[in-house]
């Protein structure tokens, strides 16, 4: 999915679209997304002003929001002004290395469990292949209308 694609299934946008490219996405199993994190990123001015990070709590963000476009496709919904996905819940975070200018983050989330319009996944942010984060994340589909 390119970044038109990635509009249509999140609400999400500038500068709060945390996910550029969906590179697999298994319905009802699991996404694989990418985050390029680059200097011109809103936050960096002020976490750090000389030694630059992601914060952890934007990672895990961009965690959700790749698992929210899997619900999403899972579910057959886009996200709209009748529907959005909500992030309910975040077990066992943990945070391995930091998250600097010029990485690309690889998103990864794989669906343990549905029911009654809560999912659960596991979730992890790679960098160069070596762990940057892990967690359990929750979310649920809700309409609005």
């Amino acid at each position: 999915m390119d970044i038109t694609d990635i509009m249509r299934h999140l609400p999400h946008r500038y500068p709060f679209l945390l996910v550029d490219r969906v590179l697999e996405l298994v319905p009802g199993e699991h996404v694989s997304a990418i985050k390029n994190v680059t200097i011109n990123e809103p936050f960096f001015p002020g976490h750090f002003p000389h030694h630059p990070i992601m914060p952890g709590v934007l990672i895990i963000e961009a965690l959700a929001q790749a698992a929210g476009i899997l619900a999403f496709k899972s579910s057959g919904k886009q996200a709209g002004a009748d529907s959005v996905i909500y992030f309910v819940g975040i077990d066992n975070a943990r945070f391995k290395r930091p998250v600097v200018p010029g990485d690309q983050l690889r998103l990864e989330a794989r669906i343990t469990k549905s029911l009654r319009g809560i999912w659960k996944f596991e979730a992890r942010a790679l960098v160069d292949g070596q762990l940057a984060c892990e967690a359990e994340l929750m979310c649920t589909l809700k309409d609005l209308a």
